[in-house]
């Protein structure tokens, strides 16, 4: 392996180390105590007063930063900065919110500013909340704790957007913390220049009152004094009753540049004397470069170079249709392992395998247990076998994966859209040889990522690539075709279910075991009360790249669970509604999440002509989903007509968001449902582009109708969570037009014949 190589195995070591999508509680305090040997209680470890010396990094002019997350310009308007990416989800303006109802600001006078790719931004609030949550830290421990997870979080470099963590992390203990405190600051600060009692004082729309003498000023004019204090450490925040703009719709900051096209993402970095590459991987996994024949390449004009990366070729042109013309031009051989024998068929067969093994010897890994399943089993008035199979997914994103990378006069500049900005300044600094400080990462708008922008690997190959071409930026570009065939993938996966009623039809028994354990931990389980249960997995690894992919392994278990409920109810000739609904007669809030998205879609009532409903729950990422899918079949082709959700997210900072969050996780969960398949022939990816990778049409959207249960619990995501029941209340509504059971996805893998709803 060449240095090269071998620079980006180790940076993508690095960063895969990184990914929430693969961390236990424990496995994120060990990975810290290890990475940083940080966590060391005392007084070495508190942060205090950290606004002067990250001035520079964030502010400019008279600026004045109040603390970490909030600064306060001359005009009086405030600008929240966000240690998180926007991908469309909308984050920028819920955590400015957030930071703006606890400071009381005037929400047309708030603006928003991304966190730099610093590590004195690294994000310890996500840290903080993903391990400690609702604790109650003694203000005299505050500092310390804080100190403890900034220096965990930098070790790690900890900067991500993903998992449904920003509003649940970072808003609760980050943007709410910073905007009461600064709201404490300013308070200070003009009760000091009145020599007034600060508890006589109004703060309101960025103004600060002084009723009994008539005095007002803005914001602006006490906040360089402000500055002056330290932040406390433990402000009192608001009650919901006293929220002013926490649970308001109010209008989302970044789209008013995306509908006037001003807004710059990721590939729309330009620099004086860009060049562009593009790039082809090996097709096969784990493949390398055998011999390159660059000739009738550089012929091309406008080709300046091509680069043997050893594991993919790179042509670097003056744009990218000489770099794409040019890299259809070269003739490249590849070494393929042996790993071009393995197909689909073989990898579903592994698995059975693995879980034949299983039953047949009790093998696997315990994950929950109750009771005694297989005496409940042998007792049971009905038992009743499934199995079911999702495929590989690819993530699809809009925008394919770019880089820009300008490496000259001992620094490094990276224009991009990432998940982890942080991730990729330490990976790129490691592969272009340079101190992390001296790499410096504009993160951009991200046109789609849905956790394919976890994976820096697009990052570290533009590294690559310029390292070919020091002194010159250049811009690597992935074809659609290349971002299909070297994605990473949500894992296929196969899961065997076993299940037994009594004489009533009450059940009694729940077995699942099912092949490869990714994260969340708590996706297999279920919140229904049977009273033996018992959940397993096995590991059989493939050669395929696993990716987090949208709710991550809920997408898939929410399928299997919520499918295999479905067929217990209808072996026990009862609604499938009323079945769950009774099971969760222990789990108030999940019953009256099932029955708001019941009573939306009226359940009871005659449904229309010719068409199945189907319901499904599932709880993720803190928050519980139900959704009702009406569905028929007509002329052998699905149509989904309407879906009614109902989502309890604890409370909903931005209602509007959090139905558009719903609404988006449904539009990606009914496009995987009814056609997301990845396939593998010949160890490579048979798909290569929308023509046979097909994502949902606006023709084919359905009515959504959400509803909103603020329940008052801890608070929970919204990017994530409406993606899960999507496809089993698909799969539940065609039983129940059909008569057909679907445990195999996608949905047009199926042959409906001259069956109609």
């Amino acid at each position: 392996m060449s240095e090269t190589a071998a620079s980006e195995a180790k940076a993508s070591e690095q960063v895969a180390k990184k990914r929430l999508g693969k961390w236990s509680r424990r496995g994120l305090i060990t990975a810290g105590l290890l990475a940083g040997g940080a966590l060391v209680v005392g007084v070495g470890i508190r942060p205090g007063h950290r606004a002067p010396r990250l001035r520079s990094l964030v502010a400019e002019g008279e600026e004045a930063l109040l603390n970490v997350w909030l600064k306060i310009a001359p005009d009086n308007r405030v600008t929240a900065i966000v240690p998180h990416a926007e991908m469309g989800q909308g984050v920028h303006s819920t955590l400015a919110q957030m930071l703006a109802d606890e400071l009381d600001a005037d929400w047309n006078l708030v603006d928003v500013q991304e966190a730099p790719a610093h590590e004195e931004y690294a994000n310890y609030a996500l840290g903080k909340g993903f391990l400690l949550g609702d604790v109650d830290i003694p203000r005299a421990l505050v500092g310390t704790v804080d100190g403890a997870f900034l220096k965990l979080s930098q070790a790690m470099s900890l900067q991500i957007t993903g998992g449904s963590t920003s509003v649940r992390t970072s808003g609760r203990f980050a943007m709410r913390v910073a905007g009461a405190a600064g709201r404490e600051m300013l308070a200070s600060a003009a009760a000091a220049a009145w020599q007034v009692p600060s508890a006589e004082l109004v703060l309101q729309d960025s103004h600060i009152a002084h009723p009994p003498s008539k005095r007002r000023a803005t914001y602006a004019e006490f906040a360089a004094a402000a500055a002056e204090f330290a932040p406390p450490a433990k402000p009192r925040l608001k009650t919901p009753d006293e929220f002013r703009l926490m649970g308001t719709s109010a209008p989302r900051l970044d789209i008013p540049a995306k509908v006037d096209g001003s807004a710059v993402f990721g590939i729309d970095a330009s620099v004086d004397g860009l060049k562009v590459a593009t790039t082809r991987r090996c097709p096969v996994f784990g493949g390398t470069v055998a011999s390159v024949d660059d000739e009738r390449a550089l012929q091309v004009p406008g080709v300046l170079k091509v680069v043997n990366l050893e594991d993919a070729v790179a042509v670097i042109a003056d744009g990218y249709w000489q770099a794409r013309k040019g890299l259809d031009a070269l003739t490249v051989e590849w070494a393929m392992n042996g790993l071009e024998e393995i197909d689909q068929a073989r990898i579903f067969g592994q698995f059975s395998a693995a879980l034949d093994l299983a039953d047949a010897e009790g093998d696997g890994n315990t994950e929950a247990e109750a009771g005694d399943v297989e005496a409940a089993l042998a007792g049971a008035a009905r038992r009743l076998d499934a199995e079911y199979r999702v495929p590989y997914l690819a993530h699809a994103s809009m925008e394919p994966m770019n880089c820009t990378v300008w490496l000259r006069d001992g620094a490094c500049d990276v224009w991009t859209g990432t998940q982890n900005p942080l991730g990729v300044r330490a990976g790129v600094a490691d592969i272009v040889a340079l101190d992390a400080e001296l790499v410096n990462v504009h993160n951009l708008y991200l046109g789609g990522a849905f956790g394919r922008r976890f994976v820096d690997d697009y990052a570290m190959q533009a590294a690559r690539v310029a390292k070919a071409m020091p002194g010159v930026p250049i811009k690597v570009i992935w074809s659609r075709e290349e971002d299909t065939r070297q994605d990473h993938y949500r894992p296929a996966v196969t899961s065997r279910f076993r299940g037994g009623l009594d004489a009533e039809g009450n059940p009694v028994a729940w077995r699942n075991v099912y092949v490869d354990k990714h994260e969340p931990a708590e996706a297999p389980l279920i919140p229904y009360a049977i009273p033996n249960r018992l959940v397993r997995h096995v590991s059989s690894p493939t050669h395929v790249p696993f990716g987090v992919w949208r709710s991550v392994d809920h997408s898939q278990h929410a399928f299997f669970t919520e499918s295999f409920i479905d067929e217990l109810a209808i072996a026990a000739a009862q609604d499938p509604y009323q079945y769950r609904r009774r099971l969760l007669a222990d789990s108030p809030r999940h019953r009256k999440v099932l029955d708001a998205a019941a009573q939306a879609a009226d359940w009871g009532a005659p449904k229309p002509a010719g068409t199945g409903r189907g319901i499904a729950l599932h709880e993720s990422f803190g928050s519980v989903v139900a959704q009702v899918v009406d569905a028929r079949v007509q002329a052998g082709k699905v149509r989904v007509e309407r879906v009614c959700c109902a989502v309890d997210v604890g409370f909903a900072i931005n209602p509007d968001g959090v139905v558009a969050q719903m609404e988006s996780g449904i539009v990606y969960g009914l496009s995987a449902a009814l056609y997301g398949e990845i396939g593998i022939e010949r160890g490579r990816v048979k798909q290569s582009n929308f023509h046979d990778y097909p994502m949902l049409r606006i023709d084919e959207m359905p009515v959504v109708d959400t509803v909103i249960v603020n329940s008052g619990a801890p608070l929970g995501g919204a990017g994530e969570p409406g993606t899960p029941p999507l496809a089993p209340a698909l799969a539940n509504a065609l039983y129940d037009a059909t008569g057909e059971r679907i445990r195999v996805l996608p949905v047009s893998r199926h042959e409906w014949g001259g069956v109609e709803a």
